[in-house]
């Protein structure tokens, strides 16, 4: 049976059409049209409906994507176990991060693993919005926010604190507030489709709306308007670090909370199987982080 039809049909599933399913293949549809037509003879049905505006699996189709799913994971499978642990990472990796996370972390990271692993395509999205990493074929997201979906693997690298940064143009205009309460009369550039911030006040954690004359559905936007000036951003300690050094930010402290830490997540679809090459990045990747944390509060980076 061939694989390249297999990996067809099961694109195609996903993507919801052959012009898709050929992009991420990296066929040209003529190509991946035939495959899939070589694929339904030698079964002898019909594995797809097809009209000029739609596309959706048969009866039969819908019988045999798991099968065809099972069947790429066992040869994905069978040659990492014959590559070895450390050389099985091969193909083409699909994967997603935010806009500042991705340019600043893991593409350096996707260049360092890539020299690593000469037989790893690298096909990496940044996005903040939150991406469908099934409806989109991507094989790994890596994501910064609390982890609701339960159809998902999730593993989680490390931590993510942040805190509450403001320009020193700003603090010196209008003073730095001093308590949860005094944001309220401040400018805070905030997501725009999120106008909360989240503290930990004692032992509870609390919710506060904060608002300001900017809004952004980029963290990097965000941060440039920070830099300029515009008001206090609430960031991640990554995405912090050169600027405070260099005090084109200042740390703002409050005496009654501390913004509410994250996660860096990885995640990838439910799978009885794992690519080499995903769970040979996620390691990478969480080496990276933890001892980038490490690095930040000046301990030892932990082993593995």
């Amino acid at each position: 049976m061939d694989f390249d039809a297999l990996a067809v049909l099961v694109e195609t599933a996903s993507a919801g059409s052959l012009a898709g399913a050929a992009r991420r293949l990296r066929l040209s549809p003529m190509g991946a049209t035939r495959l899939l037509a070589g694929l339904e003879k030698e079964l002898g049905v019909r594995l797809l409906h097809r009209t000029t505006r739609a596309l959706s699996l048969t009866d039969d189709g819908l019988s045999f994507l798991p099968h065809a799913e099972a069947l790429l994971e066992e040869r994905a499978a069978a040659l990492a176990s014959l590559r070895g642990r450390q050389g099985g990472a091969s193909g083409l990796l699909r994967l997603s991060a935010s806009l500042a996370f991705g340019r600043q972390v893991v593409a350096p990271l996707v260049v360092e693993f890539m020299a690593a692993h000469p037989q790893v395509t690298v096909d990496l999205q940044l996005s903040d919005s939150v991406v469908d990493i099934v409806a989109e074929g991507l094989d790994l997201a890596i994501r910064i926010a609390p982890m609701d979906d339960s159809s998902l693997i999730a593993q989680r690298l490390t931590d993510n604190p942040r805190r509450l940064v403001a320009a020193p143009g700003y603090l010196d205009r209008h003073g730095a507030p001093t308590s949860l309460a005094d944001l309220a009369g401040h400018e805070c550039l905030t997501v725009s489709a999120t106008p909360h911030w989240s503290f930990r006040v004692g032992t509870a954690m609390r919710r506060v709306k904060v608002a300001g004359r900017f809004t952004a559905n980029s963290v990097d936007a965000i941060h440039a308007a920070c830099r300029g000036g515009l008001g206090i951003a609430n960031l991640s300690d990554w995405n912090l670090r050169d600027d405070i050094a260099r005090g084109l930010l200042r740390p703002v402290l409050l005496a009654d909370a501390v913004p509410e830490p994250l996660a860096i997540w990885a995640v990838y679809p439910t799978r009885r199987l794992v690519p080499a090459k995903v769970r040979l990045f996620i390691e990478a990747l969480s080496r990276r982080v933890k001892a980038d944390a490490a690095g930040r509060s000046g301990e030892e980076p932990p082993e593995g």
